[in-house]
């Protein structure tokens, strides 16, 4: 698995953050904040992605899973909803196959509906009345009663987990946007394969369709919520 090094990193944020005064410059890069009534979306937080061996296995798991098990704490603590989302497909390699042609491009014929690879992993634990969303594309919304379920929820705010920064969490993030949700990105609960991607996409989403925001200040954000009604 590649592993992106501090230096790399280091050099990485240097790079981005003076494209940050190239986009400032143009009016790029302003803040759509936070809203009143947020949910969490997780995305992809299953085993093909979280543990080792697997064709979509991502790096840095050991950030993202406390990150993101924080995160869970706190909506939890608040009873905002929470979704999480796989990718998986009930007949990945027949000759009627739901994967559409997506197989053309990556393994997704490895991902089968039910199995140990498409379940979340156990260290997150949906809890009864969160949502477990099978998706079949990468975004989270495309094909999916996303949208719908958090309009019932009076939701105008989408707090953004998971993998892999470059797909659906990417994809997640523009149609969050162009639905009408606030799309807040968690920095240290996303990420990918290859060296690189993760902060190439935080800068690009954080420029252009949401807001990149560190771990702490998305906490102090829930924390400062009243918790809402069972309604």
């Amino acid at each position: 698995m590649a592993i992106t090094s501090p230096e790399v990193k280091a050099a990485l944020e240097t790079i981005f953050a003076a494209d940050s005064e190239f986009y400032r410059d143009r009016g790029f890069q302003r803040r759509i904040g936070y809203g009143t009534r947020p949910a969490l979306v997780v995305i992809d937080m299953a085993n093909a992605w979280t543990r080792p061996d697997h064709a979509f296995t991502c790096d840095n798991m050991e950030e993202i899973i406390p990150a993101t098990q924080a995160l869970l704490a706190a909506a939890r603590e608040k009873r905002i909803p929470i979704v999480f989302t796989t990718t998986a497909y009930q007949d990945p390699t027949g000759p009627r196959s739901d994967t559409g042609l997506w197989h053309l491009k990556i393994p997704v014929e490895t991902l089968l509906q039910g199995s140990e690879a498409a379940s979340i992993d156990d260290r997150l634990d949906p809890q009864p009345g969160e949502q477990v969303i099978v998706k079949k594309r990468a975004s989270a919304f495309h094909g999916t009663y996303l949208a719908g379920y958090l309009r019932s929820q009076r939701v105008d705010t989408v707090i953004i987990t998971g993998v892999t920064m470059a797909g659906c969490v990417r994809h997640s993030t523009e149609d969050a946007i162009a639905d009408g949700f606030r799309p807040i990105v968690v920095r240290e609960a996303v990420g990918d394969r290859v060296p690189g991607v993760v902060e190439w996409n935080l800068f690009d989403i954080d420029a252009k369709f949401g807001d990149v925001e560190p771990l702490e200040n998305v906490l102090a954000y829930l924390n400062g919520l009243p918790a809402l009604a069972n309604d």
